[in-house]
């Protein structure tokens, strides 16, 4: 079984129901069903034991971080890192973006304040490094200096927004972009 908040997974005859986010969710999808690695969470409480399901290592680490701040719950987190990716997330606490952070359902002001002041050390890029899949935070720097750029030109800030987060804007080696060439292409195709 998988739906969009969930899913079992067999293993030995087993099935273990696992709490997931979307973007495991996709993951999870597009993998082959005979074969999948979920890297999993278990939380015990009196009244139940749950696992947490998450298709790679720095999704599983920032849920961990996350369940780690005074007034974020495991289904608080697992909203979160539905609403952003890794990448977005560890950006906005880096740059101390509260205000993305706070659009996430469920996280008010102060929440947002905790997660971004208690998790920037952690969230650095020697923090996560052992486990961080790609270079984001290069790529988000001149995502939002892109967006900056753009927005001054006079482009609405939401068509604008919609289009950077769009792409994961590298080049088919895999390199990042640079702003110029984000800005270029952002002019194309607004």
């Amino acid at each position: 079984m998988l739906e969009p908040t969930q899913a079992v997974v067999d293993c030995g005859g087993v099935g273990y129901l696992l709490e997931i986010t979307l973007n495991t969710y996709e993951a999870l999808r597009k993998a082959d069903a005979t074969r999948v690695k979920v890297y999993v969470h278990l939380v015990v409480r009196e009244d139940a034991q749950q696992l947490y399901g998450f298709s790679d290592l720095a999704e599983r680490e920032m849920f961990r971080l996350l369940v780690g701040v005074n007034g974020v719950g495991n289904q608080t987190a697992r909203v979160m890192l539905s609403s952003l990716t890794v990448d977005e997330l560890r950006a906005a606490i880096q740059t101390q973006d509260v205000k993305k952070v706070q659009r996430v359902k469920g996280i008010g002001a102060k929440t947002a304040q905790r997660i971004v002041m208690e998790l920037a050390d952690k969230v650095g890029m020697k923090g996560m490094q052992g486990i961080q899949g790609v270079p984001g935070v290069q790529v988000n720097q001149a995502r939002d200096e892109a967006m900056t750029a753009l927005t001054m030109l006079g482009f609405p800030k939401a068509a604008v927004e919609k289009l950077l987060m769009a792409s994961d804007w590298r080049h088919e080696d895999g390199s990042a972009m640079t702003v110029e060439e984000i800005v270029k292409e952002g002019l194309r195709r607004l």
